[in-house]
């Protein structure tokens, strides 16, 4: 071989190793893991939950958006601060989509936690609650479900709604992210699904008697088939004012994935041990599964 050729088929080959190189990074980079990690989804809980309560106006909810918006951002997703005002209050839900086109599903989660560990026992508390499960647990798993949802599936808008966890306290209304939320809408989503404590430790998620029943049943009979029967339990039990409710009112179909037996609510004690990877993983898997079998 001349050195001419040796040199040709020498670059012809780092040709061939750059290109396969560049391909590995854009598909580790920018395609989406397949499987929702249960454990990557506890590390989004510990982070909310390091910043502190994350209440209105506080510095820790400021934090707070700006790691949703970050960690939504560097995996391809578009994110918007929807900036308003609900009966006096600041508002700022955060928006994330993939696409703009065709009909949707909205996921949400609220982000923000309760001025007022009102629920403690005795005298109660004058702080307010860490919101390990009642908050950080729902973002956490829409996180994850941006992370490992592939790019060909039903568009989806992940929503992490503002202003929902201090109703009666200060004048404020409960669910008043959702509300605004939806007052706002211009093209209604197909469905909507809300993730509200479903990282308790010890995971029992009744269907929410308001719930739209279709789309409750799909969800429920989804979670049986990957082995989560035991999580998700077939049987109407609570009655809901949550951030469902708005779509629910404005004729959307709605379901409320919720585990109200949580006895931690709303106290100082709703902390990160309460919390379980595994419960992340039976509602974060059900429902990546769910939203791929509606394309």
């Amino acid at each position: 071989m001349t050195s001419r050729k040796l040199r040709l088929f020498t670059f012809s080959c780092l040709g061939i190793l750059l290109l396969g190189l560049i391909s590995w990074l854009v598909f580790n980079l920018c395609w989406p893991a397949i499987h929702f990690d249960g454990q990557r989804a506890y590390q989004d809980v510990v982070a909310q939950v390091s910043f502190g309560a994350r209440t209105p106006g506080s510095f820790a909810h400021a934090q707070t958006i700006t790691y949703i918006q970050q960690e939504m951002e560097k995996i391809g997703w578009i994110v918007q601060i929807q900036t308003t005002s609900w009966s006096g209050f600041s508002v700022q839900n955060i928006i994330a989509t993939r696409s703009e086109f065709g009909s949707y599903i909205v996921i949400g989660a609220h982000y923000d936690s309760r001025l007022l560990a009102d629920r403690d026992p005795g005298q109660g508390s004058s702080g307010p609650v860490p919101g390990a499960n009642d908050g950080a647990s729902g973002v956490a798993v829409l996180l994850e479900l941006a992370r490992t949802l592939p790019p060909d599936s039903i568009p989806v808008r992940l929503v992490f709604f503002d202003a929902e966890d201090n109703g009666g306290l200060d004048n404020r209304q409960w669910i008043m992210g959702s509300k605004a939320f939806v007052t706002a809408l211009t093209e209604k989503p197909q469905a909507a699904v809300i993730l509200d404590m479903v990282g308790d430790a010890d995971l029992n998620i009744y269907i929410e008697r308001n719930s739209d029943s279709t789309l409750a049943a799909e969800i429920w009979a989804q979670a049986a088939a990957l082995g989560y029967g035991k999580n998700f339990i077939p049987t109407p039990k609570y009655d809901m004012i949550d951030d469902h409710s708005p779509f629910l009112e404005a004729g959307i179909p709605a379901v409320d994935i919720i585990d109200f037996d949580y006895p931690y609510w709303h106290t100082a004690a709703d902390t990160l041990d309460k919390v379980s990877a595994q419960s992340l993983q039976a509602v974060g898997e059900t429902l990546r599964v769910w939203i791929e079998s509606q394309k």
